[in-house]
């Protein structure tokens, strides 16, 4: 227990760290001049959330890190929690620089009608392709091959639905790096997609339905 208590606070002080280091980086690309992206623009809504679909994929990665026995899905589950937790930071430090509220409104909202709501099928008021506390409930309770196929299954959908989030976010967001960072997203998530479902079909499941 003292090792995973370890762990998180490992965890709360590197995205702390990445806050920081992502509002300096804002500044020095750019994001932080006298136009400041609003409230209800594509680049916050994006930056909110992307910031809550990628801890989900996190806390996912997470347990696949330290519960499967699989060799091969541990070190994807590292990849995406690091990969993705770097990228929350980044996120997280240009709501900072802009003065904006790192809480969400209505979520989607910023895509205006164009993502929809619930686009996984798994409950109102969820983002694309998110879990479930049901779906996550039974992760958690999954041990061995089970673990390994469901983990696979869930962070398939995940991805899909926030590659489109991304995309959307790469269209039309106004500061440049921001359509950087989401086309960077979106192009990555997509490759992660095509190993994560091969790793699926090696191991004798199959993908949950596209969000």
């Amino acid at each position: 227990m003292t090792g995973r208590w370890w762990q998180i606070g490992l965890g709360v002080l590197l995205v702390s760290g990445l806050i920081v280091i992502g509002g300096a980086g804002a500044a020095i690309l750019g994001l932080g001049g006298n136009d400041y992206p609003t409230a209800d623009s594509v680049d916050a809504g994006f930056a909110r959330d992307m910031s809550i679909h990628h801890r989900q994929a996190v806390l996912m990665a997470g347990l696949a890190r330290d519960r499967s026995t699989d060799a091969e899905i541990a070190l994807i589950a590292y990849d995406i929690e690091s990969g993705q937790l770097a990228q929350v930071g980044e996120m997280q430090g240009w709501l900072s620089l802009w003065g904006l509220s790192q809480s969400t409104g209505e979520p989607m909202s910023w895509m205006g009608g164009h993502g929809g709501m619930d686009m996984s099928g798994s409950g109102a008021g969820l983002m694309p392709g998110m879990a479930t506390a049901d779906d996550l409930d039974e992760l958690r309770a999954a041990e061995g091959a089970e673990f390994d196929k469901l983990f696979l299954q869930l962070m398939i959908r995940h991805h899909q639905g926030g590659a489109q989030m991304a995309s959307f976010a790469a269209e039309h967001a106004d500061m440049r790096p921001v359509r950087t960072l989401a086309r960077s997203i979106a192009n990555s998530q997509a490759v992660e997609t095509r190993t994560l479902t091969d790793m699926l079909t090696a191991r004798g499941g199959t993908p949950l339905p596209v969000p």
